[in-house]
């Protein structure tokens, strides 16, 4: 699955740094992540760094966009490749 930001975002920058696809951008008011980019971190990290980072607790698994292990590690080696 792909990670969503809510309304609760604060825009405080401290997730978009940490994300090694780049698929958290700036929005307005709130930042979004692009889930063709989100792996959940499959592939760089153990966990979301975006989730570990947020001091707001407003990034959560996006329901409408449901992957697998498998399908996010591709993902990522597709991005990265």
């Amino acid at each position: 699955m792909a990670l969503y930001i809510n309304d609760d975002c604060t825009a405080c920058d401290a997730c978009k740094p940490m994300c090694p696809n780049e698929a958290i951008e700036v929005g307005s008011p709130i930042y979004i992540i692009d889930p063709a980019k989100c792996t959940e971190c499959v592939g760089a990290f153990d966990d979301p760094q975006c989730v570990d980072v947020c001091p707001a607790d407003c990034i959560l698994v996006d329901p409408k966009h449901t992957e697998t292990r498998e399908q996010l590690q591709a993902k990522y080696e597709r991005l990265h490749g």
